[in-house]
């Protein structure tokens, strides 16, 4: 008898082994399983990525067959009908746009986060925060229409213009459109400074102001600039908004209400009406790779410093 339950005992212990086993190889299973399928898709998102880099530069690449990269790159002169494929003031009106939109944008973000962070009650920035969020999550098209029938228009009887089309119109527009991501990703940056920070401020005698300029801001200054740079990257590619209030005339502006054109705006304007095998559509290839590379150099550079902290 005692000899059966010590075998019933060992029997017993085998089984649970057995389990413990069992139930140890499939979770090391699912452990390597998860493992490679993470791996496997950033391996599939890098190869896209690589894949649109490769077409789009290898395709664009080709329009130097007939075109200097001089002429290309330095000319302002683009007609197409006339074998004249000139960039330079697609690319300089993208930098112009760009650079009016973030004067505008990022005094006005960032004041807003500084209100939101150290200033608004508790109850003003759950409503606040959340306006924001709603607003990025707008339509670029419905922004564009705003500024085409409300915009425009307003710009025309302010100024006695003939068109209120312009960089002006495309950069107030754009404000409106990236000013919520800015102000968000500030919001954070400014958050996330410690609190010991702001308390020793105070506690040596600052002003809400000289902490918030003087001590707040400039601890917060790598995710301040993350978020500049990545409200550039939006204002650098908008497509919709900017095409229907700049105008779409390639000629450089002489005032802020002159009809112009940038990249994204030529691109989408002429790719429908050119062949692919043509050196128009080379030439807006080229201009697509030139905004990819851009872009990419943003994000790239916003990586780098956010791997350095805050």
């Amino acid at each position: 008898m005692a000899k059966l339950e010590e075998n019933l005992s060992k029997t017993s212990v085998a089984l649970k082994s057995h389990r413990l086993y069992s139930t140890s190889g499939f979770t090391y299973f699912k452990n390597k399983s998860f493992r490679f399928y993470c791996l496997l898709s950033s391996i599939l998102l890098g190869l896209v990525l690589l894949s649109i880099i490769v077409f789009i530069g290898k395709t664009g690449i080709l329009v130097f067959k007939d075109v200097s990269v001089k002429e290309f790159f330095f000319s302002t002169v683009w007609d197409p009908d006339q074998e004249k494929f000139g960039a330079a003031l697609f690319i300089l009106g993208t930098f112009a746009l760009t650079a009016l939109t973030m004067v505008l944008s990022v005094p006005l973000s960032i004041g807003l986060a500084v209100f939101i962070v150290e200033v608004a009650p508790e109850k003003v920035k759950n409503i606040i925060r959340p306006l924001l969020d709603l607003l990025v999550g707008i339509p670029s098209i419905i922004y564009g229409y705003l500024g085409l029938t409300l915009l425009i228009p307003f710009l025309m009887k302010i100024t006695g213009a003939v068109m209120g089309d312009g960089l002006l119109a495309a950069a107030l527009v754009l404000t409106i459109m990236v000013l919520p991501t800015v102000t968000r990703l500030s919001d954070e940056a400014i958050s996330a400074v410690p609190k010991e920070i702001r308390e020793a401020s105070y506690a040596l005698g600052s002003t809400r102001f000289q902490a918030t300029f003087k001590v707040i801001l400039p601890a917060a200054k790598k995710g301040l600039i993350s978020a500049v740079i990545l409200g550039m990257a939006r204002a650098l590619g908008e497509t919709m908004a900017v095409v229907m209030v700049i105008g779409n005339t390639a000629q450089l502006p002489e005032t802020l209400l002159t009809p112009t054109a940038v990249l994204t705006s030529n691109i989408v304007m002429q790719i429908l009406d050119v062949q692919f095998d043509s050196t128009w559509n080379y030439g807006l290839y080229m201009m697509a790779f030139i905004l990819l590379l851009i872009s990419n150099l943003m994000i790239i550079f916003v990586r780098r410093i956010r791997a350095k902290g805050v």
